[in-house]
């Protein structure tokens, strides 16, 4: 029997994102959509006409034994409050990121599935992104010797304020560059080299209008003495490498995004011949001055996440991601917020 998957939030995250991916996976079905927006509505009606469609996430609490799992993509002060109902509903749940606007309401979140025995799934999809994969693949392999510095960057130019809650100054919202892109950035860099130990920060609001970071730099250094340097802008006039890693034998650089958003938002979805695969002519470079050779991207697989989360809950597997790792990447992200305040390096143990 296929594990019943309700949504909440049919925006950006839901439609693009979660819905595509539920759909492509084996053993998986979309039974449930909860928006309250007409238009929205239509759509899922006329993409998945199978699930339901509830206009208030009220409907679906009073329905709960109608599915095994609950994802929230909802904005983000409603992350934890949906979760721990979620749970307290006795469902397990996968939450967009940021899983919450501080560590201490994710701590608590992770008491609470402690306590009901329910997993919560941080939806860290970059994970999966191709040219991350394969920067994981290089590393673990030995292709590049010893990691010195990790280089990542999400930059984009996005002159002009956009009205969203992203873009809000209020804690509670988790907004600018650092919570949304940066959590992507922070989480690949603890996933390739390990949490860190010491963060710096330099943390801006450049474009006329802004009142949350739209241009923000991250330096970590991890157990080890390998350093990760993190750029991610609305700002960038001109787009830097997406990956550029250092080791003591090599060095592997790559250029351009991830394939797989564009694709979902064009309709793609990883059904469909071709998906995650990066286009000819993209391939990264590996090696060192005068004897570098193209190496080619992984292809990128988003759908894999929700392959994990099926076989955490139906055969016991470690889960795809780990709380605790999405707690790690938040205390960091509070630590550069503090690291920008006192333009010190901020020790995590000293948080």
């Amino acid at each position: 029997m296929d594990l019943r998957v309700a949504l909440i939030g049919f925006g950006t995250g839901g439609s693009v994102f979660h819905a595509p991916l539920i759909s492509s996976v084996p053993g998986m079905r979309l039974a449930a959509v909860v928006t309250g927006a007409p238009e929205r509505q239509r759509a899922v009606r006329e993409r998945y006409p199978e699930a339901e469609v509830l206009d208030s996430v009220d409907r679906l609490w009073g329905a709960s034994g109608a599915c095994d799992l609950v994802v929230v993509t909802a904005p983000n002060r409603q992350h934890v409050p949906l979760a721990r109902t979620a749970l307290t509903s006795g469902l397990p749940v996968v939450v967009d990121k940021p899983v919450a606007a501080a560590s201490a309401e994710a701590r608590s979140l992770a008491a609470l599935s402690a306590v009901r025995g329910l997993p919560v799934f941080p939806f860290h999809n970059r994970r999966w992104d191709g040219d991350f994969q394969t920067v994981r693949r290089l590393v673990s392999s030995g292709a590049l010797g010893d990691v010195r510095r990790l280089e990542s960057r999400f930059e984009r130019w996005r002159p002009e304020v956009r009205e969203s809650w992203k873009e809000s100054a209020d804690p509670r919202d988790a907004g600018g560059i650092l919570f949304d892109l940066g959590s992507h950035l922070v989480d690949q860099a603890i996933a390739l080299l390990g949490p860190p130990d010491r963060v710096y920060a330099e943390i801006d609001a450049r474009r006329p209008g802004a009142a949350a970071p739209d241009d923000v730099f991250v330096a970590l250094t991890h157990p080890g003495g390998a350093r990760s340097h993190l750029w991610m802008s609305a700002t960038a006039a001109e787009l830097g490498p997406r990956f550029r890693v250092l080791g003591g034998s090599a060095a592997y650089t790559v250029s351009g995004m991830d394939v797989q958003e564009e694709q979902l938002r064009a309709g793609l979805t990883p059904k469909d011949p071709g998906y995650g695969i990066a286009p000819p002519g993209s391939s990264g470079l590996l090696g060192t001055p005068g004897h570098e050779t193209p190496e080619p991207t992984a292809a990128g697989a988003y759908h894999d996440f929700y392959a994990g989360v099926l076989r955490t809950l139906r055969d016991g597997a470690p889960p795809p991601v780990t709380l605790a790792e999405a707690i790690t990447g938040l205390e960091v992200i509070e630590a550069a917020a503090r690291s920008a305040r006192e333009s010190a390096v901020v020790e995590l143990g000293d948080r």
